[in-house]
């Protein structure tokens, strides 16, 4: 049986993420994992948080820390959000670990064995103020293309253009402001890429199933001529290169970092030694299926640089078999921006409602074929909707119904007919059509064939209308309202890998306690059988309306609010 490998993009350690980050890589690699293991697919889903590299550095250095006390505070608060979105990582590491420090020097040791790390000399900016070489993001200035003040040597802030230090007007030192700069030769180690490039190709012909995004971004990386990539940089903090003649210099982070998926697993390994085993994940790969989700921004660096480096080593390695990349979410218009503070982070989203609302509409609504705008009235107007007035609705109408007319105890009597054969087919097709897209890796369409499944058990609720027939064939509506409490175990097994919280709320409520409940199916229809004790969990989801929507749009049109300007609503 298939094994499958899931891994999200990295979330960097400067700061708490953003909505965008959430809806690029995180919440969709979530949403797989869950999926599989309801198949009853043995998974494993790692992640962790990327943190070497200029912005943990200058990020620790603006917070009053030295680097690894606040990467390591940084670490703890955003396993806290990931696990209150309800991210099921089996294991949530960092790429500063001993474990990655380990593979990234045998990676590095195998490529240079291989003649694929060669030694060049370069002209890089020298800060005389602060003494030392400073990398690209060290060195900030004025845009040659917007005038933005808010410019980096390796890119502008405001307009996205990628530049080089020497193009920045006015440049200084983002360590200590001085203007005092030089060009200065220093030495560095470059992986070459461009002797790999043939093998490359032919990978990247052998993969299938990639998104028309993520190949289009691949092959233009090819087509416009791939080249080699300096792997060091003149920092303090990161993994050592380990070679005479650069013990000043440390590993560039998007060399080490894709690594950090490997060391995750083992440090996952580590926890469990006697029953858990990282190299079956990874070097025994056979039956493993290996899945990554990314942001566009981060493709090139996985389906191009990261590859060179597995196969590079001459080492038998799992490589990715699907890349998922999706487009970008926009906020009100623009850009979110985690320097900027513009945009919802996800400290402040679930300050204002439960992590369902957010994962169900960035599934429903995910950036997959174009850029998606997130705007506060779109959304409340989406999940009012869908979560609140389709399948709250329904939960609601069957769970009040059961308590008042038959005392909690799901009833027995009645015999299926037509109507009850044509909700069968329905579903036996629709939750096909649900395990079809979850295959695909289609987010939307995923969101919409669960809404159908809602649809469908609330068509059937209306068109049966047991409040009607309790009057004259009680026995039938009896049969009815047995069907319709097994209907919302499927609505919410349906529904489980989006909405894991509300989902569990109702499945308990009807009697069904799985950690992972099992994959949706038409014999669901009669697997709750007549006599058992259910409960009441109220409305699952209170509405939010126009007014709540416009409210919040203010209060975020100027930056991050203070936390007591954030409007809460009851956690129902």
């Amino acid at each position: 049986m298939t094994r499958y490998l899931i891994t999200s993009a990295l979330p960097y350690i400067n700061g708490i993420k953003h909505l965008g980050n959430l809806a690029g890589s995180l919440l969709p690699a979530d949403v797989h994992a869950r999926f599989r293991r309801q198949t009853g697919a043995e998974t494993l889903f790692i992640c962790a948080t990327d943190e070497h590299g200029t912005p943990a550095e200058l990020a620790a250095d603006a917070a009053g820390a030295d680097v690894a006390t606040y990467c390591a505070r940084q670490h703890a608060v955003q396993a806290d959000i990931c696990r209150r979105f309800n991210l099921s990582f089996d294991h949530f590491g960092r790429s500063s670990s001993a474990q990655n420090r380990a593979l990234t020097q045998h990676f590095f040791a195998r490529l240079e064995a291989n003649g694929f790390i060669e030694a060049r000399t370069l002209q890089q900016v020298f800060s005389t103020a602060d003494d030392r070489f400073l990398p690209d993001r060290y060195v900030v200035g004025t845009c040659p293309h917007c005038g933005s003040n808010r410019a980096r040597g390796d890119q502008c802030e405001a307009c996205t253009r990628p530049l080089d230090p020497s193009e920045l007007i006015a440049p200084r030192s983002a360590i200590s402001g001085s203007t005092a700069l030089e060009l200065r030769p220093t030495r560095h180690l470059f992986l070459r890429q461009s002797a790999l490039e043939g093998e490359l190709r032919a990978w990247l012909a052998s993969r299938a199933d990639w998104p028309p995004l993520v190949t289009s971004i691949a092959r233009k990386w090819l087509d416009e001529g791939i080249r080699d990539r300096c792997i060091t940089r003149d920092l303090s903090w990161g993994v050592p290169v380990p070679r005479p003649g650069f013990e000043d210099k440390v590993f560039y982070v998007w060399f080490d970092a894709p690594i950090a998926y490997i060391a995750a697993t083992r440090e996952w390994a580590d926890q469990d030694p006697a029953r858990r085993a990282w190299r079956r994940w990874w070097l025994c790969t056979d039956d493993v299926r290996y899945v990554q989700f990314l942001g566009k921004d981060n493709v090139p660096f996985h389906a191009v640089s990261f590859p060179c480096t597995l196969l590079g080593s001459r080492e038998n390695w799992k490589t990715v078999d699907v890349i998922k990349g999706v487009n970008w979410l926009t906020h009100e218009g623009g850009k979110f921006s985690t320097s900027a503070g513009r945009g919802v982070f996800l400290d402040q989203a679930l300050d204002l409602l439960p992590a369902d609302r957010w994962r169900w509409w960035l599934t429903a609504h995910a950036p997959e074929t174009a850029d998606t705008d997130f705007a506060f009235a779109r959304f409340a107007a989406d999940v009012d909707h869908d979560l609140a007035d389709t399948l709250g609705n329904f939960v609601q109408r069957v769970l009040s119904f059961v308590v008042s007319r038959y005392g909690g105890v799901v009833p027995d009597g009645g015999r299926s007919g037509t109507d009850e054969r044509a909700l069968a087919e329905q579903i036996s097709r629709l939750t096909e059509q649900l395990r079809r897209e979850h295959e695909a890796l289609a987010l939307r369409r995923t969101a919409d064939a669960v809404r159908a499944i809602w649809k469908a058990a609330n068509a059937y609720l209306v068109a049966r209308a047991p409040w009607t027939l309790i009057k004259s064939e009680p026995d039938q509506a009896a049969l009815v309202v047995r069907i319709a409490i097994n209907l919302l175990g499927i609505c919410a097994r349906a529904a489980w890998p989006i909405i894991p919280e509300a989902a569990e709320k109702v499945l308990a409520a009807i009697g069904e306690h799985e950690d992972v409940p099992p994959f949706p199916s038409a014999s669901d229809l009669g697997r709750i059988p007549p006599g058992r004790r259910i409960s009441h969990p109220g409305p699952l989801f209170a509405k939010l309306g126009p007014d709540w929507a416009q409210a919040q749009r203010v209060r975020f049109a100027g930056g991050r609010p203070a936390p007591e300007e954030l409007a809460v609503i009851p956690r129902s």
